[in-house]
């Protein structure tokens, strides 16, 4: 089963110094060694927004390049509004990243690896699965 992993995860991993040998990490590695991890363009643009360098940049985007994106569909983007206005209603704040992050994996039954604890909070309303290490 392929997992979408969340922009929370791969900052760990992409810190200087490798982000150090964290469960987290580790499991990372397991996926990519397995060929199992998703990436989706808006964790993409959220890694590399904020990269001052030029030159990391490019290195960053290059190193992203083995991930192609998850195509998503008009069905997705439907379904993060949807999942967002859902969770607002049981007082659940959360980013557009993060529902449509939980609508790819859902229509997909794909699971979500995340440190984030907001995605807690959605897997009680959402049909969503997160990875666990």
């Amino acid at each position: 089963m392929r997992v979408i992993v969340d922009t929370s995860i791969w900052s760990l991993a992409l810190r200087r110094g490798g982000g150090g040998e964290t469960p987290a990490v580790r499991e990372l590695r397991s996926l990519i060694s397995d060929d199992r991890v998703q990436m989706i363009g808006a964790v993409r643009q959220e890694i590399l927004s904020g990269v001052r360098e030029e030159k990391q940049f490019r290195e960053l985007e290059a190193r992203l390049g083995a991930f192609p994106d998850l195509c998503l569909e008009a069905e997705d983007h439907v379904a993060a509004a949807r999942y967002f206005n859902m969770c607002r209603a049981k007082g659940i704040q959360g980013s557009n990243t993060d529902f449509l992050i939980c609508a790819a994996a859902a229509r997909r039954k794909m699971e979500i690896f995340t440190t984030d604890k907001d995605f807690d909070r959605y897997s009680g309303i959402l049909p969503v699965a997160l990875h666990k290490i």
